[in-house]
């Protein structure tokens, strides 16, 4: 990481820099037992837009945090959250697991309480980046006529191809799948999801033209902190074959995996005739007037995603 020009991380608004982040990871133990070492190096100075109450006993601010990141800000035998309060002159109260609610940071200083919901925000925003996303934005392009070509493309491939290395049935996606990603999310709690959907209410009347509508998403979405930025520029994209298919059936790109993944599980394939073969191949015309934000493991009545949200645009 050049030290002149460090990690900037966006909270509620908020731009934080942030430098090398250590973490171990004790071998055979489970993924609780993450444990973070080494300080957050960042902004602690007073923030106007921080709510710190001022109580008889000293100061006081609560934080929402899902209640699968609790075992981050506690780490391994309790050693960050006991770190965090020694170096923060802070105590932090933490729900029990499995329990939503917020975390609780009291101290007799204010900037030592700033400080402390400062550093767990860091944290767990690097932390957060590491979960297996949960649901995605997407244009829906599972129009009938569009399965069709495409299960005629499935056919043709595996008829013209089907010698080459890796290439079977069980790679292809689900017709009644097919959509163009915008952009992963890790939503984990209902708090969250419904954010999202307010989110993306409020996209609706902004933006026109496709590729102002996929870009505008998510720079909205990267901004609530929602969604992590990967690229400058959004790359419209449909998976219509993934290796991944074959553990797994519903899920896609190649973000679809958690951290426990071993890639030696994973059989490439041989894709050069593929992409000789059908470079111009059609497959059909769709209008796409929705964007969804569609749940990973899931599907409706049609076959596609269930979406917590949609906004239409006609």
């Amino acid at each position: 990481m050049d030290v002149l020009r460090p990690m900037l991380i966006n909270i509620e608004g908020r731009i934080y820099r942030k430098n090398l982040v250590k973490e171990q990871v004790h071998q055979n133990e489970e993924e609780e037992d993450f444990n973070y070492s080494g300080a957050v190096d960042c902004l602690d100075e007073p923030c106007d837009s921080l709510t710190i109450d001022h109580t008889e006993r000293g100061y006081r601010c609560a934080m929402a945090v899902p209640s699968a990141l609790y075992k981050y800000v506690i780490g391994k035998k309790g050693e960050t959250k006991r770190r965090l309060e020694t170096e923060t002159r802070t105590s932090i109260t933490i729900p029990k697991p499995g329990v939503e609610g917020e975390i609780v940071i009291t101290g007799q200083q204010q900037s030592g309480v700033i400080s402390a919901r400062t550093r767990i925000e860091v944290m767990l925003d690097s932390f957060r980046r590491k979960q297996p996303f949960t649901h995605f934005l997407s244009f829906a392009i599972n129009h009938p006529k569009i399965q069709e070509r495409f299960l005629k493309f499935k056919e043709e491939v595996l008829d013209l191809c089907s010698q080459d290395r890796g290439i079977d049935s069980s790679i292809f996606q689900n017709p009644a799948k097919l959509h163009l990603t915008i952009g992963t999310l890790v939503l984990l709690n209902d708090v969250e999801v419904g954010k999202a959907c307010e989110l993306l209410q409020k996209c609706k009347e902004d933006f026109i033209k496709l590729q102002l509508i996929a870009d505008g998403l998510v720079e909205r979405f990267i901004a609530s902190g929602l969604m992590g930025k990967e690229w400058d520029r959004v790359k419209l994209h449909a998976t219509l074959m993934n290796t991944i298919f074959r553990k797994d059936p519903t899920v896609e790109d190649r973000n679809a995996t958690s951290g426990k993944y071993n890639p030696r599980e994973r059989e490439s394939f041989d894709a050069r005739n593929v992409l000789k073969k059908f470079e111009n191949y059609h497959f059909g015309e769709v209008e796409l007037n929705a964007v969804h934000i569609s749940q990973r493991f899931s599907s409706d009545s049609s076959g596609f995603y269930a979406s917590s949200g949609v906004i239409n645009f006609s």
